[in-house]
């Protein structure tokens, strides 16, 4: 049977997301692999250098803490709480609070299995635990990304969503980025947070639309 560009594209938009989880998690094992068989990588010192000599100063310093508090487990704890109260359709407020359980269970699983010491050497606040994979970059990624979901389901006015889309969107990278900055995380432990959390999106998403999201038509904001 010929194969032809058509088909290739209908096929891609077809499985999309299992193809964006099998590109994320052969990432997440190609940097794991990396950490077993050497501690600290050519892309760890890169990525610390771009960012201490092009962001680091007095500041940005007070601002990269700031950002990093907004994926901490205080904060989110707290907005998932406040969603759970605020949004009528408590289905959807559950799976909020569900989705940062089961990511923040993951996050302690594979820090325990991993077992990456934290970067010492530029360390700008204390921290305490292992080092990969971030879990402010994977809770992040999983906890905003979820609610990026549910805005671009649910709300319907299109200016407000890709706002809200784009504004949490930069918020995930930022917080990412704070850690490197911040110097608790090496560049490989943020972008691996990234890549487990969304494969994890792709499976997590998927249940909840199937079990307990079906057909449900619920606008958050009209």
């Amino acid at each position: 049977m010929k194969i032809t560009k058509k088909k290739i594209i209908e096929f891609t938009k077809k499985n999309l997301k299992w193809i964006v989880l099998f590109i994320c998690v052969i990432g997440f094992i190609a940097i794991a692999q990396n950490v077993f068989d050497k501690e600290i990588m050519n892309a760890d010192i890169i990525g610390y250098k771009l960012v201490s000599t092009y962001l680091i100063s007095d500041f940005t310093i007070p601002i990269a803490k700031f950002i990093t508090n907004l994926g901490g487990a205080t904060f989110v704890v707290v907005v998932a709480l406040i969603l759970l109260v605020a949004i009528h359709n408590k289905k959807i407020g559950i799976s909020i609070c569900s989705n940062l359980v089961i990511v923040t269970g993951i996050n302690l699983l594979l820090k325990n299995i991993l077992q990456r010491p934290r970067p010492t050497e530029y360390r700008l606040i204390d921290e305490s635990g292992y080092s990969f994979p971030s879990g402010h970059s994977m809770i992040s990624m999983a906890f905003y990304g979820f609610i990026i979901y549910l805005i671009y389901k649910y709300v319907k006015n299109k200016y407000l969503k890709w706002l809200l889309i784009t504004m949490l969107s930069i918020l995930i990278v930022a917080i990412g980025v704070s850690r490197i900055y911040l110097g608790v995380h090496y560049t490989s432990d943020v972008l691996a947070g990234f890549l487990i959390s969304i494969s994890y999106l792709v499976i997590y998403v998927g249940i909840i639309n199937k079990f307990i999201l079906k057909g449900n038509n619920y606008e958050i904001e009209k």
